[in-house]
């Protein structure tokens, strides 16, 4: 983590305190926004590497922060810190575009981990070919290898398996997913991504149904773990 920018919107003292300590303790540099208008500032300003964004913000609150640098076009990862556990939510701040979240209380060892996952992410380019237990996935060509042999994917599977590789790590609604794969497709429902998953884990897990690759996060939707 070290040298990377973190910019901590929280208008907490004693979790500002906290948050910074163990961030600059691991070599970040630390910026701090106690509310939502500073922190927008603060992100239109200084292009920090990664933002951790509190729901309930004075001035701003931390959904229409989200939504706000999303639409300035930022890609900055977004990881939410949030004392409400209600699915809906945690479900609405990642369709909003955050890439992860944090319920409070939380353990500070989560949420560096968390944050050094994003910040991975981040800087590793986007492969040609990307490797998982014995699969080979080539986004070039849209072709799965599974032992060297190729897998015939569904179309929809193709497009689930490519979404999931270029979103891996994050923490995908179901909304989410629908927008990313079926796009402006008429009568399709949520049920429709977890039937897509099920037959797609079928092709790419060592132990279907059992998630090694495709983790089910209840209530929340998807996430793809690269080893």
């Amino acid at each position: 983590m070290s040298a990377d920018k973190i910019l901590i919107i929280e208008d907490d003292p004693t979790m500002q305190e906290i948050l910074r300590d163990n961030f600059e303790f691991g070599g970040a540099t630390v910026q701090l926004a106690a509310d939502g208008r500073a922190g927008l500032r603060a992100v239109l300003a200084g292009q920090p590497d990664l933002i951790l964004l509190d729901i309930m913000l004075p001035g701003i609150n931390g959904f229409d922060l989200c939504r706000r640098i999303r639409g300035e076009g930022l890609t900055t990862p977004i990881i939410m810190l949030t004392a409400k556990s209600q699915e809906s939510d945690i479900v609405l701040g990642l369709n909003l575009g955050a890439d992860d979240y944090v319920t409070k209380p939380f353990s500070i060892e989560v949420l560096l981990a968390r944050t050094s996952a994003c910040l991975r992410r981040r800087r590793q380019p986007p492969g040609a070919v990307v490797a998982f237990g014995d699969c080979r996935f080539d986004r070039s060509a849209l072709k799965l290898f599974r032992g060297g042999q190729e897998v015939v994917l569904a179309p929809k599977e193709l497009r689930l398996l490519d979404f999931f590789v270029r979103s891996a790590g994050r923490v995908l609604t179901r909304q989410t997913i629908l927008n990313g794969v079926w796009g402006e497709e008429i009568i399709v429902t949520e049920r429709s991504v977890d039937r897509c998953v099920k037959t797609l884990r079928t092709k790419i897990e060592p132990e279907p149904p059992h998630g090694r690759f495709i983790k089910t996060l209840r209530d929340v939707g998807y996430r793809f773990d690269l080893p």
